[in-house]
């Protein structure tokens, strides 16, 4: 977690939503604040959560399937 409990705190992140991708939530909900939930703005924000979401999964699939094997 690259993201410290302070900063989340600071930036109000619920508790459901402070995983391994919090960090990049941070800046994306700043720019959704300040364009007013546009969606044709911050995609570059949005694309490297989801990115990192996706990523997040697969890794933990892994470990999953590696634990299976054993």
């Amino acid at each position: 977690m690259k993201a410290s409990q302070q900063d989340m705190n600071k930036s109000r992140i619920p508790l459901e939503y402070r995983d391994y991708c919090a960090h990049l939530l941070i800046p994306l909900n700043k720019c959704r604040g300040e364009t007013f939930y546009l969606p044709w703005k911050c995609e570059n924000e949005r694309h490297a959560y989801e990115k990192c979401q996706y990523d997040d999964y697969k890794r933990r699939m892994r470990e999953l399937e590696k634990q299976q094997d054993e």
